[in-house]
């Protein structure tokens, strides 16, 4: 198959024979829009709006604060706090007057429907006010990103027969990206070859938990003194490689080499 800027990523990532190519891709992903948001995108008119508007998850400001560049990070907020206090007034104002009427409302009114529009008003613009805090430029655009992926996978596996036997031949993905392998299958694989799909992905998560338990259970071992002067074999990493199929990386090496 002819490579082109969709199929590399995704090749290479496989490539890496890691726990999970997905997890592989997305982290990547992740990295490089953090330097895309702390770089020259931060003085990008459209990039501000954006950030202006949405802001970043509590993880990814963790991200961003520790990648040693304050004054990007800074700009990002000035005009994001900015426009967070400007569309905080009309919620802050709505709420006053909400938590007023309610709090002055005898206890028969508050059981009438007068008393429940102003419980309402005042859970609406408590709900407007986390809204601001929930969203996340990042967290939408890196699963734009892997729904691009994903729906390449789709593509490579069924239009190139190496990519198939190399994927079948790996050692899956962890728990969370299967689950979207499977909610995405019917949409991108023609009916007939959903269920082969699911058992071919069924049977190598399994083989593939079946051996990280094995590790797991060696690393156990290892710290009975029975066993102190066997080898390690492959369980030195169990406890993260464990971890990371289970929920995803997000623990230990990163599931990309370093350049």
């Amino acid at each position: 198959m002819r490579y082109h800027i969709d199929t590399i990523p995704v090749w290479d990532a496989l490539k890496l024979e890691g726990e999970c190519f997905l997890c592989a891709l997305r982290r990547k992903t992740e990295l490089g829009e953090a330097e895309r948001y702390l770089g020259a995108s931060v003085m990008e008119p459209d990039t501000r709006i954006q950030v202006n508007r949405k802001g970043f998850c509590p993880k990814h400001q963790e991200m961003l604060f520790g990648m040693s560049n304050r004054l990007g990070h800074a700009l990002m907020l000035e005009s994001h706090l900015a426009e967070t206090r400007e569309r905080t007034e009309k919620s802050f104002a709505a709420l006053r007057k909400a938590a007023k009427a309610y709090s002055e409302a005898s206890m028969l009114d508050r059981l009438s429907k007068k008393g429940q529009s102003a419980k309402q008003a005042f859970e609406k613009a408590a709900e407007e006010i986390a809204a601001l805090s929930h969203s996340c430029i990042m967290c939408d655009s890196i699963e734009d990103n892997m729904n691009r992926y994903l729906h390449t996978f789709f593509h490579l596996y069924q239009t190139d027969t190496e990519f198939r036997a190399r994927f079948s031949a790996s050692k899956g993905v962890c728990l969370p990206h299967m689950a979207d392998l499977l909610r995405a299958a019917p949409e991108e694989l023609p009916a007939k070859e959903v269920a082969p799909f699911t058992e071919m992905l069924a049977n190598l998560e399994q083989q593939n938990l079946d051996r990280i338990q094995e590790d797991v259970n060696w690393f156990i071992r290892k710290f009975d003194y029975r066993f102190s002067a066997e080898p390690w074999k492959n369980s030195q990493d169990a406890v993260e490689r464990s971890v990371n199929k289970l929920r995803g990386w997000c623990v230990g090496q990163e599931p990309n080499p370093r350049e």
